[in-house]
């Protein structure tokens, strides 16, 4: 009986390979959402991204955003004193309706603390914006992609839960990045793209 050579063929070798790989494709490998709303590449004109940290209320976090090598990078310190405890950066949302999609997709390097994710619409409450947030874990070190649909996201205003109004995907402002988790110390958020589902 003739033996199988798996190399005999260059494309039953590719099938091979990627049948064997655990997950089909390389860690350092993605596969993109259909629509993407940041990827952070040199070439693009992307919003430009600001921090706001608990500063505004006394505290002494530090958080800034830095694009570098085609990603984001949130970076800093994270501080209790003076009751402060988040630190923060945010962007004017490039497109103001997300109402085609059902949720949020990120590609996203962390440290293992969980932070969050947020949007600003039309909504206030007592003059002011609220915030919609839903929360993501990060592992150490590694790439992962986070997927938050839009039911997922909570209203808050200045850290008090809200009961409402619903998030209007008709009207959003802002996007941003948080951490609150509790933990004083250094932190680093590496975001390669955010995405529609």
């Amino acid at each position: 009986m003739r033996g199988f050579h798996v190399a005999s063929h260059p494309f039953t070798l590719l099938l091979v390979v990627i049948l064997l790989s655990p997950f089909g494709l390389s860690h350092a490998e993605s596969i993109l959402p259909m629509k993407i709303l940041r990827n952070f590449d040199p070439s693009s004109e992307s919003a430009a991204w600001l921090a706001q940290n608990d500063g505004v209320m006394g505290g002494v976090s530090t958080g800034r955003a830095e694009i570098r090598e085609g990603n984001l990078h949130f970076t800093g310190e994270l501080s209790l004193e003076n009751n402060g405890g988040f630190a923060q950066v945010y962007s004017k949302a490039e497109a103001s309706d997300f109402s085609a999609h059902t949720g949020i997709r990120l590609r996203v390097k962390g440290d293992g603390r969980v932070y969050q994710f947020r949007f600003e619409s039309d909504a206030r409450f007592r003059g002011s914006r609220i915030a919609y947030w839903s929360s993501f874990s990060t592992q150490a070190g590694q790439w992962i992609e986070v997927s938050l649909p839009f039911s997922s996201f909570k209203p808050t205003y200045r850290g008090q839960a809200l009961s409402g109004p619903a998030l209007d995907l008709g009207s959003i402002r802002q996007i941003a990045f948080l951490l609150a988790d509790g933990t004083p110390g250094g932190f680093s958020l590496i975001v390669d793209w955010i995405g529609f589902e």
